[in-house]
């Protein structure tokens, strides 16, 4: 779980995961002013501390927080402002359960989300379709993958790249990937880091679409190799 000046709102989020679904919650605390890493220790999350501001960044010091512990069979990723939900993480996780998928995107239903936030969003998934011939319906933050399958991806992106590069390479290697709808909401508390500001909001986009091209192209590739 990655997070950024969070206090007030990471507490819920952690208390509103399912008891008994998951072993361990990491939290990256991307350099947080403020008392983030002390609200979630005190709703039983470890945390790790991730000077480098970026999502990717964050990310990563957590896995490999998780890595030196032991690793994991299955590694989910949620966003800490409550903005989807984490009781529906049962459905993300539904699909490794049963054998069905490696990678399972949460797909949000938009509706809180700012109109220019979801056009980008779309546009980035009609971008690796174009170019990977896969039909992603989003980019959404929740989502689960088997532990061994993130490693072969070898993700490297600092910041928001890091979504549409972990689907774009997951075609690339060939992982079953799977979408499942869930529920989208306004934070609970604070302000996005993206959608929060429209300077944010165009920078983040601009990153998104750049990392969409790039792997696409290489996810097309890898995919022509394997057919050919």
């Amino acid at each position: 779980m990655p997070a950024l000046n969070e206090e007030g709102v990471i507490g819920a989020t952690l208390d509103s995961i399912p008891a008994g679904l998951v072993d361990v919650v990491y939290v990256a605390d991307n350099g947080s002013r403020d008392g983030t890493a002390a609200e979630a220790r005190a709703h039983g999350a470890r945390t790790v501390r991730e000077e480098r501001r970026g999502y990717g960044s964050a990310c990563q010091a957590a896995l490999r927080a998780l890595a030196g512990s032991g690793g994991a069979d299955v590694v989910v990723f949620l966003d800490a402002d409550g903005s989807e939900p984490a009781e529906e993480l049962g459905a993300v996780l539904a699909p490794i359960v049963a054998v069905a998928a490696d990678l399972v995107i949460g797909c949000r239903r938009f509706g809180a989300t700012p109109a220019h936030v979801s056009i980008g969003n779309r546009l980035a998934c009609a971008i690796l379709r174009w170019l990977a011939g896969h039909r992603f319906h989003d980019l959404g933050p929740l989502r689960a993958i088997r532990f061994g399958a993130l490693q072969r991806l070898a993700l490297r992106d600092p910041d928001y790249g890091w979504n549409v590069e972990m689907q774009a390479r997951a075609l690339a290697v060939g992982l079953r990937v799977v979408e499942v709808p869930i529920s989208h909401r306004a934070r609970r508390a604070g302000s996005s880091k993206i959608s929060g500001s429209l300077t944010g909001t165009l920078k983040a986009g601009a990153k998104i679409i750049v990392t969409a091209v790039r792997e696409g192209w290489h996810a097309r590739r890898a995919l022509r190799a394997r057919d050919s």
